[in-house]
């Protein structure tokens, strides 16, 4: 039954990811980049390389690969892990932004005027009906076209020099929209010219190479104008408010989403894909940011933390007694000698009465991490240092490490009691080596103890607490929750642990967690600072 509900789980979280890349492809890919480019190309080949790395570094240790294929895998697929957690959190926090700037209507560029011509001397001393308008009067001078006047009751005859017809004389490329048409050089006057055969004012509306913008003339009040010395008639106009000729292109509106005028993008580049490539790009920058601060921290090694505990039954000769809490180191592929050596560092610093390591000292077997834990031969306490084994001990083989350690000076505690000269200090095995009948054991480590004396228990995970308060535990020490490690993992670690970072009492009983020294997978921290932790007792007494 257990098997299968870790294959639920593990198929859950499979097809999660499966969705989660997807997603990312499309916001970061698949809209950023043009089909069929070399940028969508190298975009989909890292969001199938990415997530097989991260498959690869998670399954390595545990298959037996060669520890160097461990360490290749390791950095790149466990740094995506981590960057894939905020880059998921960061678009995620964008999406209504980006939502909103593709709703929110494009900037439309000023629709171009035209000026109106200035009126002909001799148009503005013949008044004459046009179309409505009045001829030879500054755009914008009269509210309404004027009304018809002088026009001659009867029609005028027609010279072969003068106007027959005002379409006749429409020279090539001449406007017709909502004007008369300019007449050629000619004589006289007179009101309406008599009808030519074949055309009307209707049909001109259609003729090619006409461009003048009815719109733009009407709208700026500008009035129709006739050439110098010209004679003027009245033509029947159709109306129209369509633009004309080569004028119907250019007043055209841009494509809201193609419009490079619209969203300032630059030549070719539509609305959609510049907000996809504003909003990815700083979801991107967001979470590299995030992360490689979180790296920093922790290669740079743990801050010392400092945490006063008072205990009923310690002497006074035992206050002000310090204990270096070490918790969750993970030597593996990533950390390495160096880690291990700046620990060792900090801790002898803080000059400790004892040290104190709670578990989760490695990822891996002392073939290949041996030399990685050898500065801790270097550890320097009066009462000496002492180990319990993690879950992760566990799953290389606890008791190489067990035996390990023992020779680099250290002393486990399996299911063990110390007494000190001034209190008992006890260790219990993690719960995980229950698998291979190696569990914790409460009744071997503290069974036949005098309770009148103060107990530390060190345990590797803080579940256990409610076993030591039935045992009479003063102070339990404990890690295995890194402290989230990775925000918001802190409320995920909270479903799984009484206390995830610092100290709490539980009836007589107070559980101090410390966060760890190190970092397991990625090797980063994001609201959950490595330490370790100096715990100093303090008695009533004192």
């Amino acid at each position: 039954m257990t098997v299968v509900i870790f294959a639920v789980v593990a198929l859950a979280v499979l097809g999660l990811l499966v969705l989660v890349h997807r997603w990312l492809w499309i916001r970061l890919v698949r809209d950023t980049t043009r089909p069929g480019g070399a940028w969508r190309r190298a975009g989909t080949a890292l969001a199938f390389a990415l997530p097989a790395l991260a498959v690869a570094a998670l399954t390595a240790g545990r298959a037996g690969a060669p520890f160097w294929l461990q360490r290749a895998v390791s950095w790149p697929g466990f740094m995506w892990l981590a960057v894939l957690l905020y880059l998921t959190l960061a678009m995620l926090v964008a999406e209504p932004a980006r939502a909103l700037l593709l709703r929110r209507p494009p900037r439309q560029p000023p629709e171009p005027t035209l000026p109106a011509a200035p009126a002909p001397a001799a148009a503005a001393a013949a008044p004459t009906e046009l179309g409505g308008a009045t001829p030879g009067v500054p755009a914008g001078a009269e509210g309404a076209p004027a009304a018809s006047r002088g026009a001659a009751p009867g029609p005028a005859p027609q010279s072969p020099a003068g106007l027959g017809s005002a379409a006749a004389a429409v020279p090539a490329g001449a406007g017709l929209g909502g004007a008369a048409p300019a007449v050629p050089g000619g004589a006289g006057s007179g009101g309406a010219a008599p009808a030519v055969p074949g055309f009307d004012g209707a049909a001109s509306a259609g003729l090619p190479g006409l461009g003048a913008r009815s719109d733009a003339v009407a709208g700026a009040g500008a009035e129709p104008q006739v050439r110098e010395g010209a004679g003027r008639g009245t033509a029947p106009q159709a109306p129209t408010d369509t633009p004309v000729g080569g004028d119907a292109e250019a007043a055209a509106p841009a494509p809201a989403h193609d419009s490079a005028v619209a969203t300032g993008a630059g030549d070719g580049m539509s609305r959609r894909r510049f907000v996809a490539r504003v909003v990815g790009g700083a979801a991107v920058a967001a979470a590299a940011g995030t992360v490689g601060y979180g790296t920093y921290g922790v290669l740079r090694g743990p801050r010392v933390k400092r945490v006063t505990v008072p205990l009923a039954k310690l002497p006074r000769a035992a206050h002000g007694f310090r204990i270096a809490v070490v918790s969750d180191v993970h030597l593996g592929p990533i950390l390495g000698r160096a880690h291990t050596a700046r620990i060792v560092d900090t801790v002898n610093r803080t000059q400790p009465d004892l040290i104190a390591i709670v578990g989760d000292l490695v990822d891996g077997n002392v073939h290949d991490l041996g030399p990685a834990a050898e500065p801790l031969r270097g550890l320097r306490a009066r009462h000496g240092s002492y180990f319990v084994t993690g879950n992760h001990e566990y799953f290389s083989g606890a008791q190489q490490w067990i035996d390990h350690v023992r020779e680099l000076g250290l002393t486990p505690l399996e299911n063990a009691r110390r007494p000190l000269p001034l209190f008992d200090l006890a260790g219990v095995n993690d719960v995980q080596g229950e698998s291979e009948g190696h569990g914790p054991d409460f009744e071997a480590a503290l069974g036949d103890r005098d309770r009148s004396r103060a107990a530390v228990l060190l345990a590797h995970q803080p579940i256990v607490i409610h076993d030591a308060v039935r045992h009479g535990v003063d102070l339990q020490l404990s890690g295995h929750t890194h402290g989230g490690q990775l925000w918001p993992g802190n409320y995920l670690a909270e479903l799984a642990n009484p206390t995830v970072a610092g100290l709490e009492r539980y009836g007589d009983t107070q559980l101090y967690v410390s966060r760890g020294a190190g970092a397991w997978g990625p090797p980063v921290r994001v609201g959950a600072p490595s330490d370790i932790t100096v715990v100093e007792l303090a008695s009533y007494q004192a």
